[in-house]
C-alpha cells in the first residue's frame, strides 16, 4: 500500500510517495529519495480512489474500454488489490461501439473478475426514455439519461470516472469530486473548494458526486504511465489501416452506423484513434505511429487535445461539452 504524504516544510512539488507501516504510518524516506512527476500523479489519484471508497456508501466505477479508463483500472488495482475492488465496474453503452474496444472491455473485467453492469442506451431509447435520434446519427447526447437512470436504479452515490481537465474547457472547471444535485445536474458555481487536497462527499440521499482521479493529468502523463506501466490497451490506438471517409474535417471509420454518403469517398488510411466513443462522431487521425513511444512522440507534439481534433459532439457548439455535463453527461 502506498499513501502520499506531505512533509512539513517542503513545497507542492516535493511530495514523496512512500510506503506505509502495518499500522497506517508513513515509513521514513530513503535518503535522497523523490518520487517523479508520474509517481505524485499516481499517488494522487489512489489517495482519490481510497477516499471516494471511504466517504461513500455505493460508488461505481465507470468503464468505457478507453485509455483514460484502462489507467483508471489499473489505478484501482494498485489501490485495492489484493482484495475485490469496493465497488462495481459499469459501462454507459450507446450501441454504436468500436467492435476492438468492445473485445477488451470484456477480456479485462473477466480477467480481473470483477462484476461488470451494462447499462444500455438501446434500452433508454425501447424504454421512451430518449428518442432515437436515427441511423448514422450520434446518441453520445443520450448517454446522460441512461447515466442517471443507471445511478438512480442502482442507488450510487459516487461515480468514479476518467475524465481529465486538459480535454475540454468544461471539465478545466471540473473539482476532482464534482457535486451533482439530485437531478444529477452540474453547477459549476455550486462546486465545493478543494484546498490542500482536502475532499467532501458527503450528500444527501439523491444526490451524488463524480470523482475525477486523473484530473490533473494530460493526455501526455497518461501515454507515458501507460508505458511505464506495461498497461495493455485496445489495438485501435495503434496505427493500422482502416477504411475511413473525411467528414466535417474528421475521419470517420465506416461501419454499419457509418457509412458514405453521396460525394463522400472510401479509402483506406493508416489511422489511429486519441480517444473512444460512439463511432459516428469518434474521428481517427493520419498516423503511422504503432508502438508507445511512437505514439508519446506523436502526442508530444500535438496542438489539440483528443477531443477537440477528433469528437464531432464537442464542435457543436462553443460550450457543447458544459451543456451536456449540466444535464447530467460525464
Amino acid at each position: 500500500m502506498t499513501k502520499l504524504v506531505r512533509f512539513s516544510g517542503r513545497p507542492l512539488d516535493d511530495m514523496t510517495t512512500l510506503p506505509t507501516t502495518t499500522a497506517g504510518r508513513a515509513a521514513a524516506p530513503a535518503p535522497g529519495h523523490r518520487a517523479d512527476h508520474l509517481s505524485l500523479l499516481e499517488s494522487h489519484a489512489i489517495f482519490v480512489l481510497r477516499e471516494v471508497a471511504a466517504e461513500s456508501e455505493r460508488p461505481v466505477l465507470l468503464f468505457s474500454g478507453g485509455k483514460d479508463s484502462a489507467v483508471l483500472l489499473h489505478l484501482a488495482l494498485k489501490a485495492f488489490r489484493p482484495g475485490k475492488f469496493p465497488f462495481p465496474i459499469m459501462h454507459i453503452d450507446t450501441g454504436h461501439n468500436f467492435e476492438e474496444v468492445m473485445e477488451y472491455r470484456d477480456a479485462r473485467v473477466a480477467e480481473l473478475g470483477e462484476r461488470l453492469i451494462v447499462a444500455s442506451v438501446e434500452d433508454s431509447i425501447a424504454r421512451g426514455r430518449v428518442q432515437d435520434p436515427g441511423p448514422g446519427r450520434s446518441r453520445n447526447r443520450l448517454q446522460a439519461t441512461t447515466l442517471l437512470d443507471a445511478i438512480a436504479e442502482h442507488r450510487f452515490d459516487a461515480a468514479i470516472g476518467g475524465a481529465r481537465r486538459d480535454e475540454d474547457k468544461a471539465r478545466a472547471k471540473e473539482r476532482v469530486l464534482s457535486f451533482r444535485d439530485a437531478f444529477g445536474q452540474w453547477d459549476p458555481r455550486r462546486q465545493r473548494p478543494e484546498l490542500w487536497q482536502l475532499y467532501q462527499g458527503r450528500v444527501l440521499p439523491g444526490e451524488h458526486v463524480r470523482a475525477f482521479p486523473l484530473s490533473d493529468w494530460t493526455e501526455l502523463d497518461i501515454w507515458q504511465y501507460i508505458e511505464r506501466e506495461g498497461i495493455e490497451l485496445a489495438p485501435i490506438y495503434f496505427a493500422h489501416e482502416r477504411p475511413v471517409v473525411e467528414r466535417d474535417g474528421m475521419l470517420l471509420a465506416t461501419c454499419e452506423w457509418v457509412v458514405p454518403e453521396p460525394g463522400e469517398r472510401v479509402e483506406v488510411a493508416s489511422v489511429r484513434f486519441r480517444t473512444v466513443g460512439d463511432a459516428t462522431c469518434t474521428g481517427a487521425v493520419r498516423s503511422v505511429a504503432s508502438t508507445l513511444s511512437e505514439i508519446i512522440a506523436e502526442v508530444a507534439t500535438a496542438r489539440t487535445s483528443e477531443r477537440g481534433a477528433t469528437r464531432a459532439d464537442d464542435r457543436f457548439s462553443e460550450t457543447a461539452m458544459e451543456d451536456r455535463k449540466r444535464e447530467g453527461y460525464f
